[in-house]
């Protein structure tokens, strides 16, 4: 019986490396601008979330609560399969980022909303005595405080952020995941090639987790 890690199979796995590198900057690419996407949509709810307003804070919980309660894979299943029944046709890059992006804006806007409402409201209230609209003691005063605190969090989301952006090869997007799929499928070299994607899986998400992890250190000690 032939190993699965016979190195005649290591060796066409190195031959045919352009094929996981492509992966490989497929996935940085969607990761970035998912993340990039969270984040905008989870400041801006995250701030419904905590404003006085009742309207925004609605609008926050109907965005959290339908996005954390239904799966990444129907969310993205249905801008793949579900926005073309309604005449938009979108790119399947888009289609990952939108999906991975809009699923970890919801985790995002909560870890946000926490972190303001951990700031004293006497911040908030010196800051409009002081003359500074509602946005503008957001941005100036309470957002840079609650940075501290919500940054560890933060990080821990964008780890699982560019796991889950493998969820594209389930609509050939053309990520890491997928390239190994279709090379094991005609090579049958299914080793070499999940060895790999774990190992270049690895080598984004370990450093940010080591990063998550001395903030939390930091935070805990400046705390």
């Amino acid at each position: 019986m032939v190993s699965p890690f016979a190195w005649f199979k290591w060796q066409a796995l190195i031959r045919d490396w352009s094929v996981f590198g492509q992966g490989f900057a497929n996935t940085l690419l969607a990761a970035a601008l998912a993340l990039a996407l969270a984040l905008g949509l989870g400041i801006v709810f995250g701030v419904f979330g905590a404003a006085p307003v009742k309207l925004t804070r609605v609008l926050n919980r109907i965005y959290v609560e339908f996005i954390q309660n239904t799966p990444l894979v129907i969310q993205v299943f249905f801008l793949y399969n579900g926005l073309p029944h309604l005449g938009v046709m979108l790119p399947v890059l888009v289609v990952g980022v939108l999906g991975v992006g809009v699923y970890h804006g919801a985790y995002i806007a909560e870890v946000v909303r926490a972190g303001i409402q951990s700031i004293h409201r006497g911040q908030l209230e010196a800051g409009l005595s002081q003359g500074f609209s509602y946005v503008g003691a957001m941005r100036h005063i309470i957002l840079p405080q609650a940075a501290r605190v919500v940054l560890p969090p933060l990080t821990n989301q964008a780890v699982s952020l560019v796991k889950n952006t493998s969820v594209l090869a389930l609509i050939a997007g053309g990520d890491l995941m997928y390239h190994a799929d279709s090379w094991s499928s005609d090579t049958l070299y299914y080793g070499p090639a999940y060895v790999l994607v774990g190992v270049l899986y690895l080598i984004i998400c370990y450093p940010l987790a080591t990063l998550a992890r001395n903030l939390e250190r930091r935070a805990g000690v400046s705390g």
